[in-house]
């Protein structure tokens, strides 16, 4: 039986998080706002990023944490959902990175450390090679899997190649349902996963952001063939990571929505009620990340879905 949650989550704890130049020009949510030197910015990060682990694990979540290494410096270190993804088929997919420091990322130890984790996969699906030819996808932030139905979720940008998208879904079997979405100023959002989170029987979507009607239309028309009740957030809560959750499951097989504290206090009390008649909410303050970083809690965990040994 195919699961849309896992309770097996990857971190990476950050040895030189900080405000990446070569990421900026293409992700929107990143902030210069110049009041945290490079040394504070990892500090507090740091500090972030084991509050957060701290609460997964007290909810049940298992958590395994890899140190990013000092050398070299990979300042989106802590982002390690967009560069690989553990498939429940037991396969493991590497992905193509739009910005050179983020190709750094890419680890064979990373995945040797999930593996004597106790997990098994049978084959790695390398996607890298195609930097060379500046095409684009960025794991789980440019694609949104509804693993049960085989769907892959995606809004195309300067990060998110459809052709190369289709590749993938035709190797491991999956749909893709492509649209376009972008922020209030026009420009393309980024990464998927910033404006909508799917869990087993919802969906967090800003739908205000996919400004081609016959595109929304498709979207809604596809999440009630699937049964997905629909929490439309607003162009002003996508900017505060209402849409990058990430539903796991605990020990007990209990799901959790997992976001951040900004995130979850944008959200209004009937969106709160109804997300809560699914899931359990759970959030962490990660300000310093999201200031500087350009991403969330979503984006901070990698799932881990492969088959035990």
């Amino acid at each position: 039986m195919r699961a849309q949650t896992t309770t097996h989550i990857l971190m990476v704890r950050p040895s030189n998080f900080a405000f990446n130049e070569e990421t900026a020009a293409s992700n929107a949510f990143q902030s210069r706002d110049g009041r945290m030197t490079k040394t504070e910015m990892q500090q507090y990060a740091l500090q972030e990023f084991d509050e957060m682990v701290s609460r997964l694990r007290a909810a049940g979540v298992d958590v395994l944490v890899i140190d990013d290494t000092a050398l070299p410096a990979k300042p989106d270190a802590i982002f390690p959902n967009n560069w690989i993804s553990f498939h429940q088929e037991g396969f493991i997919v590497t992905y193509p990175m739009f910005a050179p420091t983020r190709r750094l990322e890419r680890r064979q130890d990373v995945v040797d450390a999930v593996l004597q984790k106790g997990f098994h996969s049978e084959r790695q699906i390398h996607l890298e090679d195609k930097e060379a030819e500046q095409r684009f996808l960025e794991g789980t932030g440019s694609i949104i899997f509804d693993h049960v139905n085989k769907l892959a979720f995606a809004c195309l940008s300067p990060r998110t190649d459809a052709g190369l998208l289709g590749e993938l879904c035709r190797e491991i079997g999956y749909r893709e349902i492509v649209f376009h979405a972008v922020d209030a100023a026009g420009k393309d959002i980024y990464h998927t996963n910033v404006m909508m989170a799917l869990g087993e029987t919802f969906v967090v979507i800003c739908l205000d952001s996919v400004r081609d009607p016959s595109e929304r239309a498709m979207l809604e028309k596809v999440f009630a063939e699937y049964g997905k009740a629909i929490v439309d957030i607003t162009l002003e809560q996508m900017n505060a990571f209402a849409g990058n959750m990430l539903q796991v499951s605990n020990s007990d097989g209990a799901p959790l929505l997992v976001m951040s504290e900004q995130a979850y206090r944008s959200l209004r009390p009937d969106q709160t009620a109804t997300l809560e008649k699914h899931t359990k909410l759970l959030y962490s303050p990660i300000d310093t990340i999201e200031t500087y970083g350009g991403g969330s809690a979503r984006c901070m965990m990698a799932e881990v879905f492969l088959p035990r040994v």
